[in-house]
């Protein structure tokens, strides 16, 4: 039985869950999230709790029981948390404005890059400019647009320019030695 499928996916208060077969529907403060996931595995709303089962240890069974578990997970979360990614822009004269919901950057190019975010995404500009904060309740959306954000202008392994994830470490080259007179 897989470790992370058997567990139950606990339904806060303030949470909605609708289960038709293999569609599950989740309303709850912050946004709704809905999900087609395979007909094999069975969801089911017991005691305030959603269970998830497969039918066989077949390995593709095995593997779509945890996942499905932990999607539905994330879905829970999202609606009554959220998630969020933060990105940090290291450069002279690298900086993040907001021009109304989108995102204006200005990372070394000759003109600035705007972004706009996707339903139910939110971008923030703080300190100094030099921080982006994306949040919204899809895991996988948040996450696909910080990586979207992050690819505009990669960090540099020489200097460290670019945009990078918070607490990303960075790996260092030298760069060329000069010459010895």
């Amino acid at each position: 039985m897989s470790r992370v499928g058997r567990l139950p996916v606990g339904i806060p208060s303030g949470v909605d869950v609708k289960i038709s077969g293999s569609h599950v529907r989740i309303k709850g403060p912050k946004g709704e999230l809905e999900f087609t996931f395979s007909p094999e595995i069975s969801i089911e709303v017991k005691d305030n709790e959603i269970q998830v089962s497969r039918p066989s240890d077949a390995r593709e069974m095995r593997s779509l029981h945890g996942t499905t578990r932990a999607l539905i997970q994330n879905m829970v979360t999202g609606v009554t948390d959220g998630f969020q990614k933060e990105l940090q822009l290291v450069g002279v004269g690298y900086r993040a404005n907001m021009s109304g919901s989108s995102l204006e950057l200005n990372v070394g190019y000759s003109h600035p890059v705007v972004v706009a975010p996707p339903q139910n995404v939110t971008f923030e500009v703080g300190e100094r400019n030099q921080q982006i904060i994306i949040s919204g309740i899809d895991k996988q959306v948040v996450g696909q647009i910080a990586a979207d954000i992050r690819k505009i202008r990669p960090p540099e392994p020489y200097k460290g320019k670019g945009i990078r994830y918070k607490d990303e470490y960075i790996r260092r080259k030298a760069g060329k030695a000069g010459k010895v007179a």
